[in-house]
């Protein structure tokens, strides 16, 4: 009988890319993953509800996820972010820029071997118990 595969908390910077927008007082951020496995584990842990729980300082009125498989990537539209729009803030870190940063460092759990393998820095999570 095989033992269970440990699993790791890593942040998501190790296991995708995100671009962002702005329009008004909704913020567009887009998670690319690297792979096809990190694709995977993104799919089943960030969700809409788990973004905007991440997000909940800022108080979304509404997160919406989009999925792109094709692609390995996903879209998530955050609206009511942005202290009524970026010419209207003066809250600069509201920008969607730096929302992505922030999504980024969203901790997801990982296999021992899938973390094994991904870029970052080596020893940047625990290892396994």
């Amino acid at each position: 009988m095989n033992a269970p595969s440990a699993q790791l908390s890593v942040p998501l910077y190790r296991l995708a890319h995100s671009r962002s927008g702005d329009k008004g007082n909704t913020s567009n951020l887009s998670l690319i993953a690297w792979d096809e496995a990190c694709y995977a584990v993104i799919r089943e842990q960030v969700t809409a509800a788990r973004v905007a729980e991440w997000f909940a300082c800022r108080r979304p009125a509404r997160v919406s996820r989009y999925e792109l498989p094709l692609l390995h990537a996903m879209n998530f539209v955050l609206e009511d972010v942005l202290d009524g729009g970026v010419n209207n803030a003066l809250n600069l870190d509201a920008h969607g820029k730096s929302l992505s940063f922030r999504l980024l460092d969203l901790p997801v759990q990982v296999s021992a071997e899938l973390a094994r393998r991904l870029p970052g820095i080596p020893g940047d999570h625990p290892p396994p118990a």
